[in-house]
């Protein structure tokens, strides 16, 4: 049986999936992480944040859009 976790957002902000506009995703679902591996960034007041699996395992689904506004602590990212 595998375990699910959830990745949150250590502030608030906007949330991005991929460094720049012309790039891929970070992650997509289905991908297998590593821990400390990047799979978006929280964008304050132009500073970009990167958001860190905090468990290998594969990400099962994100949470919210590409571009979100985002709470802290938010769940951003499920990872199995």
């Amino acid at each position: 049986m595998s375990e699910k976790t959830t990745v949150n957002s250590p502030m608030p902000g906007v949330f991005y999936r991929r460094p720049d506009p012309e790039d891929p995703p970070f992650v997509e679902e289905g991908d297998t992480v590593e821990e400390g591996e990047t799979i978006g960034l929280v964008e304050v007041m132009k500073n970009f944040h990167e958001i860190e699996a905090d468990t290998e395992g594969t990400i099962g689904e994100f949470l919210v859009d590409e571009e979100a506004e985002i709470e802290a602590d938010q769940e951003l990212v499920t990872i199995e």
